[in-house]
């Protein structure tokens, strides 16, 4: 506000992660601005419907009456201004120009990625809101996939010659964590072993988490999705366990799971009545009957809620606090969306939990949660799959669809799932990674699912240190016959890429080459070496910790021989 009213600029980008207070932000600068005659009307734009309608509610709470079921011509006196959708400019640019240029109006553009989603969009707004006075741009998420440049915001080259974004004002998910403004996110990543049958009739068996082939991990976490395999509904039952954890000090914590589609939601809380023996209020589409649906679980004390997509952005439910990760979208932008549901903060102390597949890119996103990203016009020269956010376009489109018609994707990788089972990997917080492998109901997992649910930041890194530690003392104490999972802590079992793997096989290679100039003996007896060291298989199968580990060695036995 202060930065605003000094330079009173026409054009105004805030960038600030979801719960931050974004509404309240924009519609108190639209107050100041109508108190001031600085402008006579005030359109805010909305992705949705709901968020339409959310927006004129909020405004109505401050004094200003915003009319969401405009349509065309003269407004009603009573009213400030109006509150529409996207599409709806999109559809008449000229309707809203026309009413800019007749009064002095401020525009908010909230969630103005979206303004970026299809051309004409784009387009609509620039011809719609040239004129307007003030335009106030408003994002939790500025960065997108493609290079769509979004309308009024500035571009600025960087060191490296591509434009990205430049934001007004910034305030991120580590400012705001700092602030107790948002909750801390504990990350419950879950591996487990999947099986099924390719579109060629091969039965292909793997375990989520190790390194593959893009679409064998595509095929495997969607097995894993799958609601008629052991993984989801043992996932569920944890996810259900926490969020009873959290309800011993959040009463009215509610928990959410992202689904991909509806026939996968509509199985999701068929399986969440078996686990629980109560319903899940389900929400298939962006429809009013879904708007309605969300406003009452958001008022009641109902456990759970199962929605395809259009829960990712800018639907406040504050009382949820447990979350289940269940689609196969991959996009940092959905991700961040997605976990934005979770993070907005009633009380200081507030957790979030968010229930994961180990996926890698999934595990790149938990970690990276505090990262503060723009949009970038240009892509860089040699980018392809090296760069986990450059998702291809027709994906990203996939993350921002309100409606959740039949995208034709299970055509695409067609493919028959067998059978999924669940194995608690790992948990991730703050970018660290903790724990020890165990099965559903086992102890070691009863350990994470049983962090209270009221707890500072430090005090949530704290406590998941000492029970790792707790766990990995009484692994040591176990006979090597009873240890059924790989007991190693969650940091020494890196989740890797298959690229990624290829490149720490053949960097272990040209370290060992240079050995065997240096120290004069082959590389077989190098390779065996390092393995009677380190231990471990040989190095076509062995971990991307092991492989690390091995690459260190032959490090230090090369300095040691300068």
């Amino acid at each position: 506000m202060e930065k605003y009213i000094q330079e009173q600029p026409r054009d105004f980008l805030a960038v600030a992660t979801p719960g931050a207070g974004k509404t309240t932000f924009a519609l108190t600068l639209a107050s100041w601005l109508l108190h001031h005659h600085v402008v006579q009307q005030v359109t805010v734009v909305a992705p949705t419907e709901h968020l339409k309608k959310q927006w004129a509610e909020a405004a109505g709470r401050i004094g200003i009456k915003l009319d969401p079921e405009y349509s065309a011509g003269p407004l009603g006196k009573d009213y400030d201004g109006v509150a529409v959708t996207y599409a709806g400019v999109g559809v008449r640019p000229m309707l809203h120009r026309n009413r800019v240029e007749q009064r002095k109006t401020l525009v908010i553009l909230d969630e103005i990625h979206h303004a970026g989603d299809s051309k004409s969009w784009g387009e609509a707004c620039l011809e719609a809101f040239e004129p307007a006075t003030r335009r106030l741009a408003l994002t939790g998420t500025p960065f997108r996939s493609d290079t769509n440049p979004i309308p009024f915001v500035t571009y600025e080259e960087d060191n490296a010659g591509i434009r990205r974004s430049a934001a007004d004002y910034t305030y991120g998910y580590g400012n705001a964590l700092a602030d107790h403004v948002v909750r801390p996110v504990i990350f419950l990543s879950y591996s487990g072993n999947m099986r099924w049958r390719t579109k060629a009739g091969d039965e292909i068996a793997a375990r989520l988490g190790e390194p593959m082939t893009k679409d064998a991990v595509s095929q495997a976490w969607r097995t894993a999705l799958d609601p008629r395999g052991e993984w989801m509904p043992s996932v569920l039952r944890a996810a259900d366990q926490r969020l009873t954890e959290v309800r011993k000090a959040i009463p009215d914590a509610g928990a959410l799971v992202i689904a991909s589609d509806q026939d996968s939601a509509r199985a999701y809380a068929k399986l969440i009545r078996e686990i629980t023996g109560t319903r899940a209020t389900l929400v298939l589409s962006d429809d009013a009957g879904a708007s309605k649906r969300i406003d009452e679980f958001s008022g009641s004390n109902d456990r759970w809620m199962v929605a395809v997509r259009m829960v990712s952005e800018g639907v406040d439910v504050p009382r949820l606090a447990v979350g289940v990760y269940a689609t196969t979208i991959s996009t940092p932008l959905f991700f961040a969306q997605a976990v934005g549901r979770f993070v907005r903060s009633r009380r200081r102390g507030e957790t979030a939990s968010v229930f994961l597949p180990t996926v890698p890119d999934l595990l790149t996103f938990a970690n990276e949660m505090e990262k503060e990203r723009d949009h970038a016009l240009d892509k860089p020269k040699k980018e392809g799959e090296e760069d986990p956010y450059a998702e291809s376009e027709k994906e990203m489109e996939e993350a921002n669809k309100q409606q959740d018609e039949d995208t034709g994707e299970q055509e695409q990788f067609s493919f028959e799932a067998l059978e999924s089972e669940a194995v608690f990997d790992r948990v991730l917080y703050d970018g660290a990674e903790f724990g020890m492998q165990a099965h559903p109901g086992s102890e070691e997992e009863q350990d994470y699912l049983g962090i209270p649910g009221l707890l500072e930041p430090d005090q949530v890194q704290m406590l998941l240190q000492k029970r790792q530690a707790r766990q990995i003392a009484h692994s040591r104490k176990k006979p090597d016959t009873e240890a059924d999972l790989l007991e190693l802590p969650a940091e020494r079992r890196p989740v890797v890429t298959h690229k990624e793997m290829m490149e720490l096989r053949k960097q272990l290679n040209t370290m060992v080459s240079a050995y065997v100039h240096q120290s004069g003996k082959p590389h077989g007896v190098i390779h065996t070496e390092l393995r009677r060291v380190c231990g471990g298989p040989p190095s076509a199968e062995a971990t991307a910790g092991q492989l690390r580990q091995r690459i260190a060695k032959v490090q230090e036995w090369a300095t040691r021989m300068r």
